[in-house]
């Protein structure tokens, strides 16, 4: 892990412990809520593996915090500003292709927004989301291909698209040249029905 993925590690290791700690869970209660291995879960708050959206976003849903919650820290005034270049890289490629969460909202509704970058030939497949999830991209460079439910579709620049979180879906960039998108996902009642991601 290089310095900046390592910190961002430490910081959602230290995070989940005190979440966990909070409710007085065990290591195994937790794991058990989120459908995560145990070791996974040691590893995760140890701050020694750079955990995949997915793991995160089963983690926070398990907390009832929001996957925001996880990797901002807590600021106690009422506007959060993240300039440009500060946001979380939570997804990265070997080809230079990043997914930044830039803002976010804490529970009960929690809004996520999303700078994305495909390099040529990424992909990022996401795995179906809590009851209720929404999403919303808009391209603005490049071309990407959206496969929602196994339903194809690709978007141009401007092109915009609102879709179900709750199916697997994926976005693609098979085009020459580096796409980039922003992407809203609003997911409601975070925590009031415990684990709740598939």
């Amino acid at each position: 892990m290089d310095e900046s993925t390592a910190a961002l590690a430490g910081v959602i290791g230290a995070r989940v412990r005190q979440e966990r700690l909070s409710r007085t869970w065990t290591l195994d209660q937790l794991a058990d809520a989120a459908g995560v291995s145990r070791r996974m879960l040691v590893n995760v708050e140890q701050g020694v593996t750079n955990p995949s959206v997915g793991t995160l976003l089963r983690l926070s849903d398990a907390l009832g915090i929001g996957l925001p919650a996880l990797v901002e820290p807590p600021e106690p005034a009422a506007l959060r500003v993240t300039r440009n270049g500060a946001g979380v890289a939570l997804w990265t490629s070997d080809a230079g292709g990043r997914g930044v969460l830039v803002a976010g909202t804490g529970p009960p509704d929690v809004v996520e927004l999303w700078d994305w970058t495909l390099a040529p030939g990424d992909r990022h497949a996401s795995e179906p989301h809590s009851a209720g999830t929404r999403e919303l991209i808009q391209v603005r460079d490049g071309a990407v291909t959206m496969e929602v439910a196994g339903d194809p579709v690709v978007l141009d620049p401007g092109d915009a698209l609102a879709f179900p979180g709750t199916v697997a879906h994926s976005y693609a960039n098979t085009g020459p040249v580096p796409a980039r998108f922003s992407l809203a996902v609003f997911q409601p009642d975070v925590g009031s029905r415990g684990n709740r991601r598939g």
